[in-house]
């Protein structure tokens, strides 16, 4: 139980976009519904569909749906996690098959998940506000990943108030599928939170390679930096626990062949959208158009193309072997 009263879901949920992140999200939400829950789901892929059926361990009914505007028109409460702005526009705005050509959407919850332009999600609210005034739309990204979103505990940021009414029923919703939940402040500033959060890991992942790169190359240990920076200003959560050197966070993609994970061209589009949300309210920005290219410039190399985006440390030139130089001195 949260702080916060936990009320009752309604019977019918719908979810749409069963892809790298909304499948495991839908798996957790089907599995943990009770079996006198019915959930409406679609996918543009039949195969995502056949996949949602099959193997997602539902304990509540399943509804196979053939477009989002019927899932919109079955479900009390919506949820969207599909990858661009393009694909949140035609699940929401496309006149005939889309959530909000749905007759009446009177008193339902739309929750829109994806890592998408503010902009974007901000005309999506508003046309739901103009088109169906009793609805709510509310943007609400996650970050935790593809291993996050399977074990259930991807992190939720949501575009409200703290004082929105819908706010309880948001929460208990999503703590199916994420452990934090945090409120914004206000429509698209759940979107901006996913954009610090993304340009800052993404920046100091970078930031990491060169200087762990630069210690390797100096002759020192790696892991002999890894335990000072456990202590030292330059400490962060990333040369600890996901630090693209291989073999020193043994969880870390970077220890598994950077297996994705988070693969390194999701950087360029997460990047991507930040500059430009900067852009759109005139917040400069240093360091991110370098580290934007950077991981361009890696996406485009056969030996990174498609792998987790730790991979960075081998675009530019980490020594992954490292541990022969220095097993001697343990």
């Amino acid at each position: 139980m949260g702080s916060y009263s936990e009320p009752q879901l309604p019977a019918n949920i719908g979810f749409i976009g069963l892809g790298n992140m909304g499948f495991p999200m839908f798996s957790n939400l089907v599995s943990k519904l009770p079996e006198t829950s019915t959930v409406h789901f679609y996918d543009v892929n039949p195969e995502s569909m056949e996949r949602g059926l099959k193997e997602s361990g539902a304990v509540a009914k399943l509804d196979p749906c053939g477009s989002s505007r019927e899932v919109a028109e079955k479900s009390d409460v919506l949820m969207s996690m599909v990858p661009e702005g393009k694909h949140v526009r035609a699940v929401y705005l496309d006149p005939e098959n889309g959530v909000l050509a749905a007759k009446d959407l009177s008193g339902k919850i739309l929750i829109d998940s994806s890592t998408i332009d503010t902009a974007t999600s901000l005309e999506v609210g508003e046309e739901t506000r103009k088109q169906h005034p009793r609805a709510n739309f509310f943007d609400a990204p996650v970050s935790g990943g593809t291993a996050g979103a399977k074990k259930g505990s991807i992190t939720f940021m949501i575009g409200s108030t703290k004082s929105d009414p819908h706010l309880p029923l948001l929460k208990t919703l999503m703590s199916l599928m994420g452990h934090n939940i945090y409120t914004c402040g206000g429509p698209s500033l759940g979107l901006t939170a996913k954009f610090c959060n993304n340009y800052l890991s993404s920046s100091i992942t970078l930031l990491n390679a060169e200087m762990f790169n630069f210690a390797i190359k100096s002759g020192m240990d790696p892991r002999t930096l890894q335990e000072i920076l456990k202590t030292t200003t330059g400490c962060n959560r990333n040369a600890q626990w996901a630090n693209p050197v291989p073999g020193l966070s043994p969880d870390a993609p970077s220890s598994r062949g950077y297996k994705p994970g988070f693969k390194i061209e999701y950087v360029k589009k997460d990047i991507g959208l930040a500059i430009a949300a900067c852009e759109r309210v005139g917040a400069k920005l240093c360091v991110g158009p370098t580290t934007w290219n950077t991981y361009v410039e890696a996406g485009k190399d056969p030996r990174c193309a498609g792998m987790d985006s730790k991979v960075i440390y081998r675009f530019i030139g980490g020594d992954e072997e490292w541990q022969d130089k220095f097993a001697k001195d343990e």
